[in-house]
């Protein structure tokens, strides 16, 4: 997972040990650093990743899933199925795969650990995510009992396009952004953000913009800006 740059909830660090896969009928070894685990060759397909032989994508999420949350699951599945290009860190191609082909593989696979949270979290996963965080900032609003966002929805306004915005509501005119430290940093950046937002308002949305303090405590601040903002459109 972490060569394929699949969002993992864990932080690496020097002590994490190397995980080798091999056969059943082969020795897993038996060094410091490595933990060896066995795993039959049908069940995953093995590529050459920064010079590297690994598992393909699906085969290192399934090895891992004992580990992750159903949420955590989803914002893995979400960066599989992707299909952004700017999705942070994520290794080559896009899409990594599909949600029908992780659903033959869960089938092929049939019981492992972890594989009733990758059951739970494929229904959960929506193509066109564009990071961790927005998934994260999805789960959370659905969590809370309000209606789900769309995804990377398009604004346009009579034909010319205005913006792409992370999560919304379209018929409330209700705009999701999640500000990570890039678009505080990256001086470009930041001055397109602005106008943007300034575009969007013009046209009468609302636009909720989130750094990483308003998904603490469950997402409370996230969810109070959001609140505020449908009960605005629904009394209006």
């Amino acid at each position: 997972m972490r060569l394929w740059g699949l969002p993992h909830p864990e932080i690496w660090t020097m002590k994490e040990p190397l995980e080798v896969m091999v056969p059943p009928d082969t020795a897993p070894p038996r060094t410091g650093g490595v933990k060896g685990r066995r795993l039959a060759e049908d069940r995953a397909e093995t590529t050459i990743l920064k010079g590297v032989p690994v598992v393909d994508p699906v085969a290192a999420f399934f090895t891992c899933a004992h580990e992750l949350t159903t949420a955590q699951a989803v914002t893995v599945i979400d960066a599989l199925i992707t299909t952004a290009s700017n999705y942070p860190d994520l290794g080559p191609r896009r899409p990594m795969t599909t949600r029908q082909l992780i659903f033959d593989r869960l089938a092929h696979w049939g019981r492992f650990p972890g594989c009733a949270t990758v059951r739970e979290a494929l229904p959960l996963a929506r193509e066109r995510v564009e990071s961790p965080k927005e998934t994260e900032t999805r789960l959370l609003i659905v969590a809370a009992g309000l209606p789900e966002p769309e995804v990377q929805c398009g604004v346009f306004d009579r034909g010319r396009f205005i913006a792409r915005v992370d999560l919304a509501y379209p018929r409330l005119k209700i705009a999701i952004e999640y500000e990570g430290d890039g678009h505080r940093t990256d001086k470009g950046q930041w001055r397109r953000d602005i106008q943007r937002q300034r575009e969007l308002e013009a046209l009468g949305w609302i636009v909720i913009r989130l750094t990483e303090d308003d998904l603490r405590n469950a997402g409370a601040s996230l969810l109070t800006h959001l609140r505020r903002a449908i009960a605005t459109r629904s009394n209006a």
